[in-house]
């Protein structure tokens, strides 16, 4: 059983195919390079071999870690997708927005809709942050 363990150092900023893997790793949890490449053929077509050399790649740069005790591969995330989210979503915040999570926040909402239930969830974390002041 694989076990993603808290990491201590940032991760590198994965690319778009990259995070696609991920998204897939999160979901469906440890996967060979076949399963992977089946998943990713439902939404796109993308070769066998060109999702293997994705997998070494995100391998070396530490993104994904792999289990060869078996004959196949398997590919686990190295680190969780709320890790991987912070990481990505404070950079943006710092270079985009000097830091102000509040800014990078209402910039987010004035592009998209939001529903009712997505509303409350936010008034409720500002009235958490406001006691915590």
């Amino acid at each position: 059983m694989f076990q993603i363990m808290k990491r201590h150092h940032p991760l590198p900023r994965p690319t778009e195919g990259e995070l696609e893997l991920l998204r897939i790793l999160w979901d469906r949890g440890p996967s060979t390079v076949r399963d992977l490449h089946q998943q990713i053929n439902t939404t796109r077509a993308l070769g066998y071999t060109s999702v293997l050399k994705l997998l070494q790649i995100m391998t070396e740069k530490g993104l994904v870690e792999r289990e060869e005790s078996a004959r196949a591969h398997v590919y686990h995330p190295a680190a969780t997708q709320n890790e991987t989210q912070d990481q990505l979503v404070r950079d943006i915040s710092q270079r985009l927005f000097a830091g102000s999570a509040a800014q990078l926040a209402m910039h987010a909402l004035a592009l998209e809709p939001v529903n009712d239930q997505e509303l409350e969830a936010l008034r409720n974390l500002i009235e958490l942050k406001r006691h915590r002041l």
